[in-house]
């Protein structure tokens, strides 16, 4: 299976108060962090919801599934089988993810927007987005019958500039 890696990046960070995808830490922006995390578990990777990367379907503001949509049209596009998706402030991820979560599609327990979605479920996707009712991720996951894992690992979750400043101090 040939797998996409993308990282939702298209978020507001109301809660974190600024753009959480160019705050750092250790030097380095937590975009290029999630960056790094996803990359050995993927083909290749590609950054959603920003300027510098593809834009959310059907336009911003959806939450991530606007950023799972986008991702899936563009692997679909691309060649790609599915989508492995993290969020722009997971800066960790396990070592053995990708075989976590495979078959597709099973998500995180512990955060459903790290995800391995099959490019199949994309029209689900676009009619959950249309109806416009639930745009949350185990929405979606239960309409696809996808699997909730659980694991040892659990990713760390940056809300909120706290957050970043205790995760820099482990």
């Amino acid at each position: 299976m040939k797998t996409l890696g993308a990282v939702l990046a298209g978020g507001r960070s109301r809660r974190f108060g600024s753009d959480k995808a160019v705050a750092t830490l250790g030097g380095q922006t937590l975009l290029d962090h999630a960056l790094a995390a996803l990359q050995p578990h993927c083909d290749a990777v590609v950054i959603v919801g920003r300027d510098e990367g593809i834009a959310d379907w059907p336009r911003p503001d959806m939450g991530p599934l606007g950023g799972i949509a986008a991702a899936l049209i563009h692997a679909a596009k691309t060649g790609f089988d599915q989508v492995l998706t993290a969020p722009v402030d997971c800066v960790r991820l396990p070592p053995h993810l990708r075989a976590l979560l495979e078959p597709a599609a099973a998500f995180l327990a512990t955060q459903p927007v790290i995800g391995l979605w099959p490019v199949a479920a994309l029209d689900d996707l676009k009619a959950l987005l249309t109806d416009g009712n639930d745009l949350a991720v185990r929405a979606f996951a239960r309409r696809i019958g996808a699997r909730s894992v659980a694991s040892d690992f659990v990713p760390p979750n940056i809300n909120s500039v706290a957050d970043l400043e205790r995760l820099g101090r482990l």
